[in-house]
């Protein structure tokens, strides 16, 4: 061990320039500077970013961190000259690589996109413990990464508030006895613009999120509530339930995280700020509670909590999250890959907010599903999706199906 006592837990974070990454590394300072449970210090021991490089530069000097994965060449050059000694990986699969060669306990997955999914099916490989916010790990390839899991003895903690809360929610129950979870939403900046406004809203309004800061992809998600579709399929993989038993329902103050209805009617729920320093703890450090760095809930502030359902047809993404359970194979990797590049289409203002939905329900009924058995054929839909929505946004006129 590199100078640290034998219980200190290696880490490495993937996604480390990001909201969830920054908010590890906060994490880990205050456990390693204000907790005297020596099961809960943490050393960091690889970073891995796709460019940023003066801020992966910043967080490697200050957590003495030598081995670091770049995605571009570019930013992977500044990293390389301003830290010499350092173990630089490159490329696409500078993440892959730096999970498979890395001496490391723990991963945060926190990469954005289907990007960060070689890394996570690595790190479930290796049968190492991940701390998982990037979703669309399990929304593209749930059903090969599950089976990895359960193979490898690995352990798959939820960071997302909401699966955070169902999995504390669940804690030593039968989850036979589970009726049903319903996982809260913000419903986002345009909960109460009408239908036919938001369609046209510009970047800058959908990225007005009125609770979360979070990074614009996510935050994009969050406007159309694709982000809450994902976190259906997400939570579907994650707790083996199927679509029946997954519910949505809006709640503004962000304060109650997500519910779980048991059979007996009983509801259990977690409720906390809008501080994601306390889910990524509770990551880190299950199943130990200690004290933590994030925000306490103010409760003589709290003058109102309030519910109220989603408007499906306001926001059709929800409705795409059970069809893609149901259809089962690649459609998570469709519906994942044709949302990331409509998304994409949308930040660069080629197109009006509300394509982006409607391009991804176009690739789910035009791009041909095959099994989830592999990576290859996850890949394979999540190219034949981008290809897909690029040829929509160009204007290519092509068949039914694209194969």
């Amino acid at each position: 061990m590199t100078g640290h006592d034998r219980e200190t837990r290696r880490l490495v974070v993937l996604g480390c320039t990001g909201s969830i990454g920054v908010n590890t590394l906060d994490v880990i300072e205050h456990l390693n500077r204000d907790t005297a449970d020596p099961g809960a210090r943490f050393e960091v021991v690889g970073l891995a970013a796709r460019g940023s490089a003066a801020a992966v530069i910043d967080q490697a000097k200050r957590f003495g961190v030598t081995t670091i994965a770049m995605a571009d060449q570019e930013a992977a050059d500044q990293v390389a000259a301003a830290l010499p000694g350092a173990t630089v990986f490159r490329g696409p699969d500078a993440a892959e690589r730096l999970i498979e060669t890395s001496d490391c306990t723990d991963v945060v997955a926190a990469m954005v996109g289907s990007a960060g999914l070689p890394a996570t099916l690595a790190a479930a490989g290796r049968g190492l413990r991940i701390a998982l916010a990037n979703k669309e790990t399990l929304v593209a390839a749930g059903a090969l990464v599950t089976p990895i899991i359960r193979q490898h003895g690995a352990q798959l903690l939820p960071i997302d508030s909401e699966h955070s809360a169902i999995f504390q929610c669940l804690h030593d129950q039968h989850r036979q006895a589970v009726k049903r979870i319903v996982l809260t939403a913000s419903g986002g900046p345009f909960r109460t613009v009408d239908r036919q406004k938001m369609q046209q809203a510009t970047v800058e309004e959908a990225l007005n999120h009125p609770t979360w800061d979070m990074g614009p992809k996510i935050t994009i998600d969050s406007a159309t509530m694709m982000n809450k579709a994902l976190e259906i399929i997400e939570a579907h993989w994650l707790f083996g339930l199927s679509a029946q038993q997954i519910d949505v329902i809006i709640h503004p103050q962000s304060v109650v995280h997500s519910f779980v209805e048991y059979a007996d009617h009983s509801i259990l729920a977690q409720m906390g700020p809008p501080d994601m320093r306390t889910p990524i703890q509770f990551a880190l450090t299950y199943p130990k509670r200690l004290p933590g760095c994030g925000e306490a809930l103010d409760w003589p502030t709290l003058s109102e909590l309030t519910f109220h359902r989603p408007d499906h047809d306001k926001f059709p993404a929800l409705g795409l999250a059970y069809e893609v359970i149901e259809a089962g194979g690649t459609a998570g990797a469709v519906l994942n890959a044709a949302n990331e590049a409509a998304v994409a289409a949308f930040l660069e203002r080629r197109i009006r907010f509300g394509r982006i939905v409607e391009l991804v329900a176009e690739a789910l009924s035009a791009v041909e599903l095959r099994p989830a058995d592999s990576l290859a054929a996850i890949l394979d839909a999540d190219r034949r999706a981008r290809a897909f929505v690029d040829q929509r946004l160009a204007g290519t006129r092509q068949s039914a199906t694209v194969t």
